[in-house]
């Protein structure tokens, strides 16, 4: 009884602790949870000038590309810190495994036997107003064309330059 008694008690505590994830920004992806105790926090009065290197991706294609739901976990906690949705200016430079995500549904499906998983995790990041570019070295490289890419997403020359670009205007430079 004794046994059971301090069980139940340690359950307690923990579910009293336990808090559920939340999604200010991408409300489908990236759920954090707010640490309200935090005194390392986003300035909400700053503005966030972020390019982001997005290499990564699932190593099953049916899955969502972890590179992008980072992107959206990013979001969330800058949000969850006060930072208003005006203040984030993001631009994310994919390539490398992460190129595949940008596919449409079609192209996706023709590769991969499978939708692109990734499509309203992409959507929302957009209607976020993130900036989504692939590297057209790395779509090259893998045979791909434009007309293959889901229509939110930007060409540019390469990653490299995208990221050295955006570096001069002041963003500063986080990968995935």
């Amino acid at each position: 009884m004794r046994y059971l008694l301090s069980t139940l008690l340690v359950c307690s505590i923990i579910a009293s602790q336990a808090q559920d994830r939340v999604n200010p920004v991408i409300k489908s992806y990236g759920g954090i949870f707010n640490i309200p105790g935090a005194t390392v926090k986003p300035d909400p009065n700053q503005e966030y000038k972020i390019v982001v290197d997005v290499y990564g991706g699932a190593d099953d294609k049916k899955d969502l590309d972890w590179s992008l739901h980072n992107v959206a976990r990013m979001l969330n906690l800058h949000a969850v810190g006060g930072v208003p949705a005006e203040n984030m200016k993001v631009v994310l430079a994919l390539h490398a495994q992460s190129t595949f995500s940008t596919l449409s549904d079609k192209a996706y499906k023709k590769q991969f036997g499978t939708a692109n998983p990734n499509t309203n995790l992409i959507k929302e990041l957009k209607e976020a107003g993130v900036k989504i570019t692939v590297c057209g070295q790395s779509l090259r490289a893998r045979g791909f064309e434009k007309d293959e890419l889901r229509g939110e997403i930007e060409v540019a020359t390469s990653m490299l330059t995208t990221v050295t670009h955006y570096q001069n205007l002041g963003y500063i430079l986080l990968k995935f």
